[in-house]
Formats: C-alpha cells, structure tokens, sequence
C-alpha cells in the first residue's frame, strides 16, 4: 500500500473503533469511477451503521467528525448518496507520496509483507516428451510474474521445475526415439500408439546414432531413454532461455523413487491409518478430506500393481515441506483440477498442510493462437502444437509474455499474433511501452539527465491540471497494486493497471507540454514525467517485459 491511502485507511479505522465498531475493522478505499468526487471513497458506513443501530448517513457524519484529517492526510470529506464517504487528500499528502516514489526509484512498490519467509512456486514442470508448447508458456508466465510479485512482496522465492521423467509418457518416447534410430537403417517407421511422431524425435535419434555408433541398431532402450530425456530436457532449457525464465532448483520425479520416497510414503499413510485394501488395490481415504470419493493409490496386481499417478505428487510435496516451504504455490493447467484435493487429502493425512490449503494452487485455461483470424494448430518442428518457441521467434519475447498476462488464468486466452506484431495503439504491450519511450524522448530531446530530476524547489502547485491530479494519483497506486495481486496471485491486475496508466500518460503528453515552459513549470513537469517513467519501468520489469526508450 502507499503510504497515502495507508494512512488514510488507518485514521478511518480508528475513527470507527471510537465509535463503537469492532477492533478489527478493515475499510475497503476505492477510487471514485468520476475523479471530480475526489481522490478516495468508501462503504465504511453502510457497512458498519446497522450492526451499530444508525443510519448509514448519520454515522457517516460522525465518522467524518471524529477524524483527525492532518493524521489521514486529507483536505476534505464529504458524503455521497447512501452514505459513502468521498475524500481529498491534502496536497501534502500527494507530494509526500511523489517524493517518496522519486526517492525510491527501483524500488517503488516494494513492500516486506512476506518479511522474509520461503515460498516455492513451482510451474512449467512438462514432462520431458518434446519442446514446451503455448499451454507451457501461459504457465511460464504466470509462474514466473507470481515469483516476482511475491518477491516485490518480501517472500523469498525458489522457483522450482519438476520434472515427470518417469513413467508410461517417458517409456512411450523411449520407443518412439527407437521406431527412428530403426528408420535410419532402412526399417519401416512404426511409432507407438501414444508415441511421439514430431520432428524433433527424428533429430533426437540421428545425434543418438552419431554419438553411439555401437547401437546403432537401437537396441538399448534403456540408454535411449536416458539419451531422450537429456536431449529434450536441453530443449526445453533453450525454449525456457528464450523466453526468459530461470529456475533456482529441479526436481526429478525419478529420484523419488530411487530414493525410496514414494515407498516411505505409502507406508507412512498405511501406519497412520488413512489407508484400506479392496478388490487387491490400495485406497487412500481422501473422503475423510473432502474428496467425493475414496482414491486409488496402489493398482491391483491385476492392473499391474503399480502406483497412480497422485501418489508420487504427495512424496513429492512431502520433501518441499520437509525442505523448509510451509507455503507451496503450483502453477499448473486446468485439467490438473482433479489433483488438487487428492494431493491435499494425502499430505493431511501424514500431517502436513493443516489446516487445508497445501499446497496452493493457480489453475490456468487453455491458449488458442491466431493469425489472419483462424486457429494455428500446428508446429512444423513439433507437429501436433505450436511451440512457445515458435510464438517468441514469430513476435519477440515481450509481446509473448505480455499477452499470456492480460487475463486471470482461469480464463481462456487467445493470443492474436496479428495483433501481437503490430505497432499500433490497438497492440496492448506497444501502447505501454510507447508511453515510456515518449517519456524517455523528454528528457533525450531536452538533453536533460533523468538521475537529475529530484522533488527539491519543485513547486507542486504548477500541475494544475485535471490530468496531471488524476495521473499523480495514480502512480501512487502502483504499491496497493502490486501488493493486492501478490496476494491474490493474480498478475494480470498489474497488466490492467499499467494499460490504465498508460492510457493516462498519453493523454498527459499530448495535453500538456513540458519542455520550453517558464521554469517552474517546466521542472514540475519534468518530476511527474519522471515518476511515471519510474512506475511503467518498474511494473513492466516486475512482469518480465522490457521498457524501452525508444520506439
């Protein structure tokens, strides 16, 4: 929060405790839709007037009479319709807050909510089978702006890739890896059914010929497995650099079962009881954690006596507690939607995670791309999909990652590439952007160092204008920004706020010029110029998009 509505938010809350509300009341502060309401408003009376016995109207009078104004930073209060109360801030309060953001520079809109505390987020996680498609870069980038919200926040973060290299996907690519190593001698191409038909196995099983001329038969299947994997780990390693996300730490999926993980856990939740045997299959109780039903953990001997696939996700959660993260976020796809309570019901039941909520989960729809107005369905490298690769090669890194942000992750997303590549006002990333280059051409043009611009002899009252009252106010939103969508894990509130201030530093620019003005004025101009270029940077860095200075 900025220190401006933070104080205000503070002085209400008092007031109201004085008057007879409960200790803990929290006032929600909006602005106004019409800024010539003033600079904040809230319900605070309608909300607490009948649980007090007055009328909404009546108590918010007294509520406006019993705060001290200096203290919430305000000019003025007055009460609107059914009892809400509009406020305006002190001019004091508003050049405090810019001098504040100037002062902060980089550092503006972070906060030590999280004062320290580890959380891991783990996203992306593909299974190891070919390079990453757009479903993995909506999750890469949601991942990887949660990471930096919470570290903007204060958390300590660990961004963390599991990898599933285990299991029937990986056997199914050791095979499919096998049917091209046998092409290359002339044998008939006979991929397996749930194999992978893409180029890039083609390419897998030539470097595998090359570098092991001894098999090139392919009859080792367990080195081809090995080979595949590190071969499209690599891959996605590539894809991941190219679009600009790193991970602190790895996991394998196979190490849980070469370490006995997944083994000590089964019996775990056999010694605590949570667990029965029927028709030759191991059940979990997960009703007794709100399931719907009880979940097989241990297949029949029948079905092969093997473990379903929840199973290693709770060995897995059990060595990210046990490693020191009593806060776990998974960023993963809308069909993992059926894992969540499972995963959760497992890790109560050894004890973790209680009360419910561990690990948390952001669940994320599906990416539709387009161009010329109709669907791409395919890759020519990997066949069935389009790449994440295919999106940054075709409109850069920035429009990427912007795009997959602009809505909340559980709605569905279509990503217009024609869009995407324009460099007009209708592209969402270029008109953002745009607005920082214009920024920047002030202080170019003027030849001016923007390090240069500081708050002291700054006459505040030289910004007279509507928009420049509007603009200041919201720069000075960007902390509660920031701060709110940590919180709700939600990065697309940051997308929505910067096109918002965008749109209002435009209109700025074209209304008010600021070079070639009376001094004063001029260097006014300049400081509000340069805290919008402060907030736009540090919002489009936080989301993992360039700011550049020109255009």
């Amino acid at each position: 929060m900025s220190a401006g509505d933070d104080a205000l938010r503070r002085e209400i809350s008092r007031a109201a405790v004085s008057l007879g509300a409960p200790a803990d009341v929290a006032p929600l502060l909006e602005r106004p839709r019409d800024p010539a309401f003033g600079d904040w408003a809230t319900n605070i009376a309608m909300v607490l007037a009948k649980s007090l016995g007055q009328k909404p109207r009546d108590f918010a009078q007294k509520l406006i009479d019993a705060l001290d104004r200096d203290a919430a930073g305000i000019a003025s209060a007055e009460i609107a319709g059914p009892g809400f109360i509009n406020f305006r801030l002190a001019t004091g309060t508003v050049v405090k807050g810019i001098t504040a953001l100037v002062a902060a520079g980089s550092e503006f809109g972070r906060a030590n909510i999280g004062a320290g505390k580890p959380v891991v987020v783990e996203f992306v996680s593909a299974n190891p089978t070919g390079p990453l498609h757009v479903g993995h870069g909506r999750q890469a980038a949601l991942g990887d702006a949660i990471s930096s919200l919470l570290e903007w926040n204060g958390w300590r973060v660990s961004r963390e890739f599991y990898y599933n290299d285990a299991g029937v996907q990986i056997e199914n690519l050791a095979l499919s890896t096998q049917a091209r190593v046998r092409e290359l001698r002339g044998d008939l191409l006979t991929i397996p059914e749930g194999g992978y038909h893409g180029a890039y196995i083609a390419e897998i099983a030539e470097r595998y010929v090359a570098e092991h001329p001894e098999d090139a038969a392919g009859d080792d299947l367990d080195a081809l497995r090995k080979y595949a994997v590190q071969e499209l780990r690599k891959e996605q390693d590539i894809d991941l650099q190219a679009f600009g996300v790193a991970f602190d730490t790895y996991y394998l999926e196979s190490s849980l079962y070469e370490d006995g993980r997944v083994d000590k856990t089964v019996a775990q939740l056999i010694a605590n009881g949570h667990t029965y045997e029927k028709d030759g299959a191991l059940f979990l109780r997960t009703t007794d954690y709100g399931d719907d039903q009880d979940r097989v953990m241990r297949k029949s001997a029948e079905k092969g006596g093997t473990f379903t696939y929840f199973l290693p996700d709770v060995a897995y959660h059990v060595t990210k507690w046990e490693r020191g993260f009593t806060r776990a976020i998974n960023v993963q796809g809308s069909d993992h939607h059926s894992t969540v309570t499972r995963v959760r019901a497992g890790l109560q039941a050894l004890g973790i995670g209680i009360p419910e909520g561990y690990p948390e989960y952001v669940l994320h729809q599906l990416v539709t791309v387009l161009k010329s107005g109709e669907e791409v369905k395919i890759s020519k490298r990997a066949g069935s999909y389009v790449t994440v690769r295919d999106l940054v090669d075709d409109v850069g890194r920035d429009a990427v990652r912007y795009f997959f942000l602009m809505r909340k992750g559980d709605s569905q997303l279509s990503f217009d590439v024609d869009l995407a590549r324009s460099q007009s006002d209708e592209n969402p990333v270029y008109y953002i952007q745009m607005a920082h280059a214009r920024l920047a051409g002030i202080f170019r043009v003027g030849e001016i160092d923007v390090n240069g611009v500081t708050v002291e002899d700054v006459d505040f009252d030289q910004l007279a204008l509507p928009e420049e009252t509007e603009l200041m106010n919201a720069l000075l939103d960007f902390p509660t920004v920031v701060a709110n969508a940590a919180e709700a894990l939600e990065p697309h509130r940051v997308v929505t706020y910067l096109h918002d201030l965008a749109g209002q530093i435009h209109l700025w620019y074209h209304k008010a010029h600021v070079l070639n003005e009376p001094e004063q004025l001029m260097r006014a101009r300049l400081l509000l110029a340069r805290a919008s270029q402060i907030v736009l940077k540090n919002g489009l860095t936080l989301l993992g998009v360039s700011s550049p200075d020109r255009m």
